[in-house]
């Protein structure tokens, strides 16, 4: 619950000001703290949640800004089941469920990966990622399910972070996509950054699609993506193009939202994903079998994305390590959609 709400009532003079500036300069609080609360929809201009820090002022309008609660910064132990794959003195390998948060974040203070691992092994944790996020080497987002190493002691962590650094892990993740790549088989490489427009979003930075030296802006990222079944037929298409398909995904690097903004950028977003899915695209019921994929994905309400493989080399052992995970139960219902398209 919020402990604070600030109200500001805008005068004719302030009317056209960017509203995030307006009231970074009315309140105590920062610009990119007001920025930060927009995008947790917690500013109301009368009834009304601001959506975007550009808005403009609008004269006799009431703004109210909502500060949450704080809370507490050093995660609690929660008795949260955890799918482990794989567990020794120095690391543990788990599946996480699509819906679960890696470590507590704002909108996500408890039920996270986080949470359950301290429940699980009780002080045994690496503390090189800081109190909020022990033994954590690296993420998956809240909606992608699948596999993800975590590091019992400081050792451990070092050694798989090093991993992770040299691009030397194994991930393949099992993708969901509208339509299908022009290639069976290829390599994506390109520099990603924060969209200007929306700061939950990350894009290509532009120029950068195949030649990563055409800006310094944004991280280098590089996805490889194999074809593996397509389902359907696209409308208005040539005869044997998919309207949905099966891709496996190779990360040779990990940065936000990597493989999400690699296929939405080349034409195939991931089947329900409401940042970069383009969901619109599918919405007529003109064709039959848009009309039965779309009444599953009403149904399913998250991205199509599943870590389905990862393999290291064991920092004490040295011995190379790979996990499989099958698909989820939703994941399954999915395929069994798409494979009654034909």
């Amino acid at each position: 619950m919020s402990i604070e709400t600030l109200e500001y009532i805008a005068d004719t003079e302030d009317s056209g000001l960017r509203v995030d500036k307006w009231l970074a300069d009315k309140s105590p609080l920062s610009r990119s703290r007001i920025q930060g609360l927009i995008s947790e929809t917690a500013i109301r201009a009368d009834d009304k949640a601001i959506v975007s820090p550009s808005e403009k002022v609008v004269a006799g309008t009431t703004y109210r800004i909502k500060i949450p609660a704080l809370t507490d910064p050093v995660p609690q132990a929660e008795n949260i089941a955890l799918n482990i794959y794989f567990e020794d003195d120095s690391l543990l390998v788990v599946e996480k469920p699509a819906g679960m948060t890696v470590h507590p974040a704002p909108g996500s203070p408890s039920g996270t990966l986080v949470n359950a691992l301290l429940h699980h092994a009780k002080g045994t944790l690496s503390g090189i990622g800081g109190v909020a996020r022990p033994g954590i080497v690296h993420r998956i987002d809240k909606d992608t399910s699948g596999l993800l190493v975590v590091a019992k002691n400081d050792l451990a962590h070092q050694h798989l972070s090093e991993q992770f650094a040299k691009h030397s892990v194994h991930r393949v993740y099992v993708c969901f996509v509208r339509g299908s790549p022009r290639e069976k088989e290829g390599r994506i490489e390109s520099r990603l950054a924060r969209s200007p427009h929306n700061r939950k979003k990350q894009g290509v930075v532009k120029g950068t699609w195949g030649n990563i030296l055409a800006s310094e802006k944004g991280r280098h990222a590089v996805t490889n993506f194999k074809f593996i079944a397509g389902y359907g037929q696209m409308p208005k298409a040539a005869v044997g193009t998919p309207l949905a398909s099966k891709i496996e995904c190779r990360l040779e690097t990990g940065r936000t939202h990597q493989i999400r903004v690699h296929l939405a950028h080349m034409g195939c977003p991931l089947l329900g994903d409401p940042l970069y899915g383009k969901q619109k695209a599918f919405n007529t019921t003109k064709n039959t079998e848009i009309a039965k994929l779309n009444a599953f994905m009403t149904r399913f309400r998250r991205q199509a994305l599943h870590a389905q493989t990862l393999g290291f080399v064991h920092p004490i052992s040295k011995e190379y390590i790979e996990f499989s995970s099958a698909l989820p139960p939703d994941m399954h219902d999915l395929v069994t959609c798409l494979t009654e398209l034909g």
